[in-house]
């Protein structure tokens, strides 16, 4: 029994899609040792061999001007995307206290004439501090949701004719300073459709509370569980299964861009819907890498936003995959086992403190004379030594793998806590389930409380 609970606490998916993304590495890495020999041995001449000399200069003399003139070479001219070729667009609803700060950051990324801002009826001075920075703005009204906000943007300002490519930006996310530098090289690909950002969370400033900080130190983790063992696994070239291209920062190609239908009605969120959508119309491959196209969102830091936030995106999700018809196809096969395995790992953690209250209850029954076969069976269920080895052990891998990729040793003191949080996360995804296939949404948002951002954080 052990080993299931460690089974449904890892997840297959995250173990088999972990060794994919090993033997991922493993590849590049051979395949840059294959790049710098390629460079350093043809100018190792061979054993033996002596540089032919010019015709007609048989003496050998002036030997700079003797060796024979070799072939041209023809160098592929670059096709790489440039900044300049790069659009940026942000939905923002009452973004006053981070928009600044986000508009400073990426301008350092593309002229201002390539941001734009689409003010949802923002009531603060969203719009006005857009306008101040020198950037294009459009502004809603009605709020129309982030969805809408964002098809009306392309639409308004021509993206898709006048830009090769458009970067989906949350207004509270600050791309790293080398975004471009590392991301735009994955569409040197033609096939590649989109490009899926990286996501970390800003730490600084921190949250007010230790309630506040753990649970954006929880959000962390989850980001490197599912970037690291999950995401760059299935972004493999021959796999091409990646289930999102997060809306927080990440980048499209426009060409794919004009045929996504973004504004689906009834759902609450649009960026599992826009992926869907890339693997339905096969419109190209989704990259991923985690060292590429970096940057940094500010995640909730009260249980009320964090609870309201996991909600909206396990609701989103759950109305895409009611949306998109199943079909054959690598994609739907993949999906429908990790929609298989997400349901019954959220049903173990919501059982399991009932089950081992059940099952140290009847423990102690038998210690006291109890013979019942039904008593013994349940006893045997999940002891302590169970709950230690298949649980806590298992989750706190995960732990560990985050606190050396982020080198925060403070995980390690947040670690016992963690799988509570879990079963916070099976209760909401469960709840949100016959949600999707009950009811519609309209994609009117109300952003989280911000928390002023600090630029050291971002750089460090």
């Amino acid at each position: 029994m052990i080993f299931v609970y460690i089974v449904l606490v890892l997840g297959v998916s995250t173990i088999f899609w972990s060794l994919i993304g090993l033997a991922r590495a493993s590849s590049e890495k051979a395949g840059d040792a294959a790049d710098w020999l390629g460079r350093v041995i043809p100018r190792m001449p061979a054993r033996g061999h002596r540089p032919r000399l010019a015709a007609g200069n048989p003496g050998g003399k002036n030997r700079k001007s003797q060796i024979a003139t070799r072939e041209p070479v023809h160098r592929a001219v670059s096709t790489r995307m440039k900044p300049s070729q790069v659009a940026v667009l942000i939905a923002a609803h009452n973004e006053e206290l981070v928009i600044r700060d986000t508009i400073r950051t990426v301008s350092a990324l593309v002229p201002l004439h390539n941001i734009h801002i689409i003010s949802d009826k923002s009531t603060d001075a969203t719009a006005a501090i857009a306008r101040g920075a020198g950037v294009n703005v459009l502004e809603l009204d009605p709020n129309r949701g982030k969805a809408a906000a964002l098809a009306a943007g392309i639409e308004h300002f021509k993206l898709c004719d006048s830009f090769d490519a458009v970067m989906l930006l949350d207004a509270d996310t600050q791309p790293a300073a080398d975004y471009l530098e590392t991301g735009l090289p994955l569409f040197d690909d033609p096939d590649v459709a989109a490009v899926a950002g990286r996501a970390k969370s800003i730490m600084d400033p921190p949250a007010s509370t230790w309630l506040g900080r753990f649970l954006v130190y929880y959000r962390e983790r989850l980001y490197v569980v599912v970037q690291l063992m999950l995401k760059y696994g299935q972004a493999a070239r021959f796999a091409n299964v990646v289930p999102i291209v997060p809306g927080f920062a990440s980048m499209y190609r426009t060409r794919a861009l004009r045929q996504i239908d973004i504004v689906a009605p009834g759902l609450v969120i649009e960026d599992f819907n826009m992926t869907f959508e890339i693997h339905a119309k096969r419109l190209g491959r989704i990259a991923f890498h985690p060292k590429a196209a970096i940057a940094y969102t500010q995640d909730p830091d009260t249980f009320r936003d964090y609870s309201k936030q996991v909600h909206r995106w396990i609701l989103g999700f759950w109305q895409t995959v009611r949306r998109h018809n199943v079909r054959m196809s690598r994609f739907w096969v993949v999906m429908g086992f990790y929609i298989l395995e997400l349901v019954l790992s959220c049903l173990f953690f919501i059982l399991l403190v009932p089950a081992f209250l059940l099952s140290l209850i009847s423990t102690l029954l038998v210690s006291f004379g109890e013979s019942a076969p039904e008593l013994v069976f349940l006893a045997g269920i999940l002891r302590p030594q169970d709950l230690l080895l298949g649980v806590f052990i298992p989750d706190l891998i995960l732990t560990l793998l985050a606190a050396a990729t982020v080198r925060k040793p403070m995980y390690l003191l947040m670690a016992p806590f963690f799988p509570i949080m879990r079963i916070v996360d099976a209760a909401i995804c469960l709840r949100a389930l016959p949600t999707a296939f009950s009811s519609k949404s309209t994609g009117v948002w109300v952003s989280p409380v911000r928390r002023a951002q600090s630029k050291a954080s971002i750089d460090a």
